[in-house]
């Protein structure tokens, strides 16, 4: 994978994530990580850090659930990163999404290779990358739901997300 340009990116945000999914992966061969798929995000322009001024800095928002054991990985490191793969790894996406990494290797599993860099974790086979620098995290209320229809169709347990805001501080791409 080589480093490009998150300006010369032609990506369609909304395919990319709720029908090609994502992984979002947390952790680092050192202490380990964890990986799971997700369909829910984001991409955009976000709050300012002085030198920046007003533009807004590039982040990724994601979204994990308190059950999942990628939510350990992600509240204790600094970096995450957002694997996009080809269609054809599609299965196993699906199988990362519904297998925890605490039965298992589930990335052996699922036939994908780790690549642990810049002390992080993504994968060789994604033809994107974005690496992120956790900025914000915060778990979703129910009392922040405007429609309570969307609360109770997504969250019949209370089972309600954390959001992760990440500043995009790399983004790699296949060669």
């Amino acid at each position: 994978m080589k480093e490009v340009s998150l300006k010369d990116l032609a990506l369609n945000p909304m395919t990319m994530v709720s029908s090609d999914w994502w992984l979002i992966t947390a952790g680092n061969k050192e202490r380990g990580y964890n990986t799971m798929t997700a369909s829910w995000g984001h991409l955009g322009s976000l709050w300012g850090r002085p030198g920046v001024g007003g533009h807004g800095l590039p982040t990724a928002i994601v979204f994990i659930r308190p059950q999942r054991y990628t939510k350990e990985f992600a509240d204790r490191e600094e970096l995450f990163t957002l694997s996009v793969f080809p269609p054809e790894r599609h299965e196993a996406l699906a199988y990362l999404g519904s297998h925890s990494g605490r039965d298992g290797d589930k990335v052996a599993a699922a036939g994908i290779t780790p690549v642990f860099e810049d002390g992080t974790t993504y994968f060789a086979e994604a033809k994107l990358v974005f690496v992120c620098r956790k900025l914000y995290a915060a778990p979703i209320t129910e009392e922040g739901f405007t429609d309570k229809e969307i609360a109770d169709c997504n969250y019949p347990k209370k089972d309600f997300h954390t959001m992760y805001v990440g500043e995009i501080v790399k983004v790699l791409a296949e060669e």
